[in-house]
């Protein structure tokens, strides 16, 4: 299932939508990297390219650290 979130990064509240499974993997690298969730996805979003889309970079992110993983 998609769902809605939303965050604060660099004092604004955003919103996103993820599907539950990229939402929890999301958790479980911020985990692993002892991190708030909070501050991994403003990293991501710090790293974005401009104009790009904060949903489609987050679930690029955990598709990265799955592939990574993998090897």
């Amino acid at each position: 299932m998609i769902r809605k979130h939303s965050a604060t990064l660099h004092g604004h509240r955003t919103s996103f939508t993820l599907e539950d499974e990229f939402w929890s993997e999301l958790k479980a690298i911020a985990q692993t990297r002892q991190q708030s969730v909070a501050a991994l996805i403003a990293e991501i979003d710090d790293g974005r390219v401009a104009g790009s889309n904060l949903s489609s970079a987050l679930r690029l992110h955990v598709l990265r650290h799955l592939k990574g993983a993998s090897n």
